[in-house]
């Protein structure tokens, strides 16, 4: 990482008679040069800026201020109809083990009273790229690794580049008209929500968007807001791109998961009166699975397990609010400490990742403590 230093100048010899007087700038901000390939430096004591160069070998630096950072030289060319070259941005929570100073995130979306940022974008002519506004989230507090779920906001884009997926509808979010994009990357689930034209500074709220992804049934209250970034995907150029100003702020205070309820040895007998609702995200060769399971009874159900054969060709990869038995064929999901509680009228809800292949399709049944569920 090479520091360019800002030259401290004395000014102001003046000269009298008698009395000679000296007067000296104050000592100087350096910026931040980093070429480094994942290179990353700390602004404000808050947020981390990244260069992120994960699509090309060829070289490229960004300046960093302490407000943001700038694009000062990028020479890898990438394919339109493919992947960018990098991703440099300035981020707040945790990306890949790098958590930004005195975060609180990963902090479940339950949680979460208002999530707010301020962005200021500078833009340049003659290049090919994306002004991208990434909110990053997964089923499990993840500091590390590729999350599930992406919302990208497009403020800019130039060139014939598109979002990842296919365009679903249009939707009206702060005060403004998105085209939106879903789709998976062959990692992770992608919504795009794409403006009509340049959007240069914005104050919002982050937690709409959010709320529009889980409205969509992408994501659940449940899941784990990790990271809020904003920078570039350039294509084809890119000097002289850069975020002036960036902050973001994530509050607590709304309602959080349950308590940790005790799990009891779930009854030999079926006599559990129940609903399952199986939600799918599909993809190429990999899904994932959102499974809610609906006490329909009148008693309380303490301690679960729902049994389910997953179709020929898809096999489990990873779960979360649940333990799984079973990786492909017949299946058991039990409740884990905190959500082995199921009141009558109430529910709990768990989740895995998978791959399949040939045509997808949902288990045909389920049966919750032996007793066999109706599907929603």
């Amino acid at each position: 990482m090479r520091r360019a230093i800002r030259a401290i100048m004395a000014a102001g010899l003046l000269a009298g008679a008698a009395v000679t007087a000296f007067a000296v700038a104050g000592p100087a901000v350096a910026d931040t040069q980093i070429c480094d390939q994942y290179g990353s430096t700390t602004i404000g004591g808050r947020y981390v800026v990244m260069n992120n160069r994960w699509g090309t070998s060829a070289q490229q630096c960004i300046n960093v201020t302490s407000t943001g950072f700038t694009i000062q030289t990028q020479q890898g060319t990438g394919s339109t109809s493919g992947a960018p070259v990098s991703y440099p941005a300035v981020y707040y929570g945790c990306h890949y083990t790098n958590c930004s100073p005195g975060t609180n995130l990963p902090i479940q979306v339950s949680a979460i009273s208002s999530a707010t940022s301020s962005i200021n974008y500078q833009y340049v002519s003659g290049a090919t790229y994306d002004a991208a506004y990434d909110i990053w989230l997964d089923p499990s507090p993840k500091k590390d690794g590729v999350n599930q779920q992406e919302i990208m906001i497009w403020f800019n884009r130039q060139g014939s580049i598109q979002p990842i997926g296919s365009v679903v509808g249009n939707a009206t979010i702060g005060g403004r008209t998105w085209q939106v994009w879903q789709g998976s990357n062959g990692s992770n689930a992608v919504v795009s929500y794409v403006a009509p034209s340049p959007i240069t500074s914005w104050s919002f709220s982050v937690l709409d968007f959010i709320n529009d992804v889980k409205n969509r049934g992408a994501i659940t209250s449940s899941w784990y807001l990790t990271s809020i970034q904003a920078g570039f995907e350039p294509w084809i150029g890119g000097a002289g791109l850069g975020v002036s100003n960036f902050s973001a702020t994530v509050n607590g205070g709304g309602s959080t998961t349950p308590p940790p309820t005790t799990p009891t040895t779930p009854p030999a007998g079926g006599n559990t009166a129940c609903r399952v609702s199986y939600a799918t995200n599909v993809w190429n060769s990999g899904f994932t699975a959102n499974i809610t399971v609906t006490n329909t009874g009148s008693s309380a159900v303490n301690g679960w397990s729902l049994g389910f054969t997953l179709p020929s060709g898809q096999s489990i990869t990873s779960s979360w609010n649940a333990t799984i038995s079973g990786s492909s064929g017949a299946v058991t999901a039990r409740n884990v400490s905190y959500n082995g509680g199921i009141a009558p009228g109430g529910n709990q809800s768990f989740g895995f990742q998978g791959t399949y292949s040939g045509s997808f399709a949902k288990p045909s049944s389920f049966t919750l403590n032996g007793s066999t569920c109706t599907t929603a």
